[in-house]
């Protein structure tokens, strides 16, 4: 009974998994329209968010990491659904244009403030100042003290 269960296995094993079998998993094509018209709604929902994060003044990282988030989860699941996941790089796309648009300030680098530069080369050159003060009454300072006799 055993063996014509084995036998019987291996015969559906031969003829449905093994290559060349007639039962071939198709992928289904991109829907490129369902992407299309669903991640535009997406990207709706970050438009608006992103319309009072003053992204035209300085980087908005750090206060739209949600919506950013949000963004980066409702491409991909759309690109999943229509079956456009790994094709021709559509979700890259996306988030290049987003960057373009809100993010291009983000990488460049700003001197600080003149107030925040002042207070942190300031203790350095009080420092330098004082220091040769310092050492000049330490080396001068009398190592007797008062009141006892030089024995």
């Amino acid at each position: 009974m055993l063996t014509a269960h084995l036998l019987t296995l291996t015969f559906i094993w031969t003829v449905l998994v093994s290559p060349g079998s007639a039962v071939k998993f198709v992928v289904p094509q991109c829907d490129r329209n369902m992407f299309d018209r669903n991640v535009e709604n997406c990207l709706s929902d970050f438009n608006k968010s992103m319309e009072s994060s003053g992204y035209q003044d300085q980087c908005p990282w750090p206060t739209v990491k949600r919506p950013y988030n949000k963004l980066k989860y409702c491409v991909d699941n759309w690109a999943t659904t229509s079956w456009c996941k790994g094709r021709g790089f559509l979700a890259d796309d996306i988030f290049l244009e987003v960057h373009q648009m809100y993010f291009t300030l983000c990488g460049q680098v700003h001197d600080p403030p003149l107030f925040t530069l002042i207070m942190l080369i300031a203790p350095v050159i009080i420092v330098t100042f004082f220091l040769p003060l310092l050492c000049v009454h330490l080396t001068t300072w009398k190592t007797e003290m008062p009141g006892t006799l030089g024995l």
